[in-house]
C-alpha cells in the first residue's frame, strides 16, 4: 500500500516551492494564502521535517525541501501530462501507405473532400509498392492489390478491378477506326503488368489465337494509362483507375468487354490500427467514394464520339 500525504498539501507545497512565495501559489491554486500556509504546516507536521525557512522577508527551501520539490515537480509534470493525453484527441497524423497508382490516380483527386469533411485529421500519405507486414507502427492504414486475405490483418473491400482497353478518342477514330476487337490487330498496344492480361482479353472477346507482345510495357498501371490518354495506343486499362479520365473524355472504353480481374484493391490494417481517433473516419470516407465510383459516367465509342466527331456515322462500314 503506498504511503502518501495529503495530496492538497503536496500541491501546496509544489507550488510554493517553485514560485518561493506563498501568495503566488495561491493566486496558482485560487486558494487563500492562509490556506497555503495551513496546507504547509500540515505536510511539514506529517513528514516531521521543515521545508522552508523565512530569512527576513524571502522564503527559502531547507535542503529537505529542494530534494522534495525535485522529485514532486517530476512527478506532477509525468501526471499532468498523463491526463493531457487522456483528455485531448490523438493529433498524431494518420499515415497510410498506398500503390503508386491507386495514389495518383484515384485516391489523390478524392483526398479534398476528406480534408472538407475531416479538417482536424492531419494525413500523411506514403506512395509505394513495397510490401509492408505491419510488423512495425510506421503507418497506420494500407491500400494494397491482392486477394483479400493478410494474415492477422483486417481487409475491406475497396473495389473489385475490371480490365478493358482504353485509349484517346481521337486513336477510336483512327485511321485505322476502332470498331470491333479485331481492328486492335491494327493499332498499336500498351502493357502494364501481368501482360498476359491482353491475351485473356482477346480469349473472352472470341478472338481466337491473337498473340502480340510487341509494345511499350510499363511497370505501374497509371503510366500505362497516361500513355493511353496521350493517344500512345490503347491500354488495357484498369477501369477502377481509369474512372477520372473515363468520366472526362480524356479516355474512351470502345467495348463493352470487361475483363474481372482476381486481385482487388483493399484497405488493409491491424485492428489496433482503430485505436486512432481518424482511422475509422477515413475508412468511412474511402468505403463510400468507392461505393459511389459506380454510378460515374463511362464515355465509350459510338454516340460519344458522333459528339467529338460528327463525320463518325460516315465513316463506318456499310
Amino acid at each position: 500500500m503506498r504511503r502518501l500525504p495529503p495530496l492538497s498539501a503536496l500541491r501546496a507545497f509544489e507550488a510554493a516551492a517553485r514560485h518561493l512565495s506563498f501568495t503566488r501559489a495561491a493566486a496558482e491554486l485560487c486558494v487563500t494564502q492562509a490556506a497555503i500556509s495551513h496546507q504547509i504546516r500540515q505536510l511539514e507536521g506529517w513528514l516531521g521535517r521543515r521545508l522552508f525557512e523565512r530569512r527576513g522577508h524571502a522564503l527559502e527551501l531547507t535542503r529537505d525541501g529542494k530534494a522534495y520539490l525535485l522529485e514532486l515537480t517530476g512527478a506532477f509534470d509525468r501526471v499532468a501530462a498523463a491526463t493531457a493525453r487522456l483528455m485531448e484527441p490523438d493529433r498524431r497524423p494518420l499515415r497510410i501507405t498506398a500503390l503508386p497508382s491507386f495514389a495518383s490516380r484515384w485516391l489523390v483527386p478524392r483526398l479534398e473532400s476528406f480534408r472538407t469533411q475531416h479538417p482536424d485529421i492531419d494525413v500523411r500519405l506514403d506512395s509505394s509498392a513495397a510490401v509492408w507486414s505491419f510488423s512495425s507502427d510506421r503507418f497506420d492504414l494500407a491500400i494494397r492489390s491482392g486477394l483479400g486475405k493478410w494474415a492477422g490483418l483486417t481487409a475491406d473491400l475497396i473495389g473489385r478491378e475490371r480490365l478493358s482497353p482504353v485509349c484517346s478518342p481521337a486513336l477510336v477514330i483512327g485511321p485505322p477506326a476502332i470498331r470491333a476487337p479485331s481492328d486492335l490487330r491494327h493499332v498499336r498496344l500498351l502493357y502494364d503488368t501481368p501482360r498476359q492480361g491482353w491475351t485473356d482479353w482477346f480469349e473472352k472477346a472470341g478472338i481466337k489465337r491473337f498473340v502480340s507482345d510487341v509494345g511499350p510495357s510499363f511497370n505501374d498501371a497509371s503510366l500505362a494509362l497516361q500513355a493511353a490518354a496521350d493517344g500512345q495506343g490503347v491500354a488495357l486499362g484498369r477501369l477502377m483507375l481509369a474512372a477520372d479520365d473515363l468520366n472526362s473524355g480524356r479516355l474512351i472504353q470502345p467495348f463493352d468487354i470487361e475483363l474481372l480481374n482476381d486481385y482487388s484493391y483493399w484497405l488493409v490494417y491491424p485492428p489496433a490500427a482503430m485505436n486512432h481517433p481518424g482511422a475509422e473516419a477515413f475508412r468511412s470516407w474511402l468505403l463510400s467514394e468507392a461505393m459511389q465510383r459506380v454510378s460515374g459516367r463511362k464515355p465509350r465509342a459510338g454516340r460519344d464520339l458522333e459528339r467529338i466527331d460528327p463525320e463518325f456515322d460516315q465513316r463506318r462500314d456499310p
